[in-house]
């Protein structure tokens, strides 16, 4: 097994301090916004890997909080992001896509899906609905549904995408399954129908007082984060090429006193090959990959950045607690 490591270092850029690690308030910062009326309830977002979940969440909140990529099963843990709409905060839940497990990282990501739905006031099935039909793995999550005894709100997403006669169809096969008390159509990538999405759960929202500040959109470790991204971009620009056999982590960040920080990420693979698939000639790959993250890391915390990544080889990495409990995942889940 390898365990030397290669370094790439970009060029530097500033960012700004990791305030988000903090767990949630019991109500409004002292000095901030007192709603008339609060209401403040979670509401887990559900689906088959790949509906839209992550591009909805985004959209919801506003800004980036979960990565989103065309490869299906990236979101790894849950994600909460926090938006407001009136005097309602609205918590949502984006969860791993539910499939049928077969790793353990697998049986580990649909347990946190599903202990996010059963935690939620609320819960939402998006569905992506370019498929051809209704896939086995919505109908495992139908079914799972009716056995807890839930209410679910339908969001059939991606509307752009398809003639409004499939849409119909669609939408009474579902209310057919008879979980289903409110249906949704809308495009999560467009911003279609999301402001209307966002009021009907803003108006259903329990009473009582918000969890957390006005002005955080998350609960998830800047340090966490910044390790998304990176990882969101390597699948952009190897999904072809590198399988689910790569995860990010960041290992070290550094503030300086003129509002730059420096950002140490490890890059694990499971083989040598895979490694000199994400180094690439002469470093080329990597440089392109720490480069895009960068950008995106620049806009999101609005200062400049020195983002290292280096690429080591732990062929077992899916099965050591560490990386499990990094993702608040639990690695004893069956």
């Amino acid at each position: 097994m390898t365990d030397g490591r290669d370094k790439i270092e970009d060029e530097e850029f500033e960012a700004m301090e990791d305030g988000t690690e903090d767990g949630p308030e019991d109500g409004v910062e002292e000095g901030g916004y007192v709603p008339e009326n609060p209401r403040c309830g979670f509401v887990a977002l559900v689906g088959a890997p790949n509906a839209g979940k992550s591009t909805l969440l985004n959209a919801m909140v506003g800004s980036k909080v979960s990565i989103v990529s065309s490869k299906v099963q990236t979101t790894r843990t849950r994600v909460l992001g926090i938006t407001i709409a009136g005097d309602s905060q609205i918590i949502f839940v984006d969860t791993p896509g539910i499939f049928k497990p077969k790793r353990r990282l697998d049986r580990a990501m649909v347990a946190a899906a599903w202990q996010g739905a059963e935690d939620a006031d609320l819960v939402g099935l998006l569905f992506d609905v370019s498929r051809r039909g209704i896939d086995e793995d919505t109908r495992r999550i139908i079914a799972r549904l009716k056995e807890q005894g839930r209410k679910a709100i339908l969001i059939l997403n991606k509307i752009d995408l398809v003639p409004r006669e499939k849409l119909l169809g669609l939408a009474d096969s579902f209310n057919q399954e008879g979980i289903f008390s409110d249906i949704f159509m809308l495009s999560a990538s467009t911003g279609d129908g999301v402001e209307h999405l966002r009021g009907f759960l803003a108006a259903r929202m329990p009473e009582g007082p918000w969890h957390y500040p006005e002005d955080q959109i998350s609960d998830m470790p800047m340090r966490l984060l910044a390790a998304e991204i990176t990882r969101e971009k390597l699948f952009q620009q190897l999904h072809q090429e590198l399988p689910y056999a790569a995860t990010v982590e960041t290992e070290q960040w550094e503030e300086f006193e003129n509002g730059s920080v420096k950002i140490s990420q490890v890059v694990f693979v499971q083989r040598d090959s895979q490694k000199a698939i994400v180094l690439g000639k002469q470093g080329s790959r990597i440089k392109a990959l720490g480069q895009a993250a960068r950008t995106e890391l620049e806009e999101m915390l609005e200062r400049r950045v020195h983002l290292l990544l280096f690429v080591k080889v732990r062929e077992d990495w899916e099965n050591d607690p560490e990386r499990y409990e990094a993702w608040n995942l639990d690695f004893g889940a069956s």
